[in-house]
């Protein structure tokens, strides 16, 4: 209840800085849950096709690949490919590489955005702790002397709301934008191991 009254004291600002936080924890939980699914793909694309590298069985490694839509795919497949009409270590390398900046787009899609959303929840708390400043002092100019400096703290403490607000909306966006930078770049790791050795498989004599 008191949050609520809280949240009502803060003036208008407040409802924007709502709706910019409730976009960001939308964004992260669609992240973590997409980076969680593409992990533990990853894992599985890769345990099953050792085998298939091993037995040097690369037809049917990269029919596996193709039929599979995930970033392990898109950067092995094009290894594969190159690998079946020259086995040239660079080319193969230079191949998945492409695939890896194919791949690269939707890891790191919207990620960014919890950091700009963070900055903009904190301008907002800060923009209408000024705006409401500006309405006390403008209302206390014309108050009773005696009543001024009841009015003037009331007001103040009214608009440092949305500062607040921003802040609490603010520090949790930011904590989840270095956590999801950090899940992807395990992603994006456990991606470059598996083009590594496999490429290490394709040209070995």
């Amino acid at each position: 209840m008191d949050m609520v009254k809280f949240f009502q004291s803060g003036g208008p600002f407040m409802y924007p800085i709502l709706a910019v936080f409730a976009l960001g924890v939308a964004i992260s939980i669609e992240r973590f849950l997409y980076l969680s699914v593409i992990n533990r793909r990853t894992k599985s694309m890769w345990s099953q096709l050792v085998p298939m590298l091993k037995a040097r069985d690369f037809k049917r490694a990269l029919q596996f690949v193709e039929k599979n839509n995930s970033p392990l795919s898109a950067v092995l497949s094009y290894g594969f490919a190159r690998h079946s009409a020259n086995k040239r270590r660079e080319i193969i390398e230079a191949a998945m590489e492409e695939g890896m900046l194919d791949a690269m787009p939707s890891l790191v899609q919207r990620t960014h955005y919890l950091a700009t959303f963070a900055n903009i929840a904190t301008l907002l708390g800060l923009l209408g702790t000024i705006v409401g400043l500006i309405q006390a002092f403008t209302a206390v100019a014309s108050a009773n002397p005696a009543e001024k400096a009841d009015l003037l703290s009331a007001s103040i403490s009214v608009a440092m709301n949305t500062t607040a607000f921003g802040l609490i909306a603010a520090i949790p966006l930011l904590l989840i934008h270095s956590y999801l930078v950090t899940k992807t770049s395990h992603v994006v790791d456990s991606l470059e191991k598996a083009a590594m050795k496999s490429l290490n498989m394709m040209v070995e004599d």
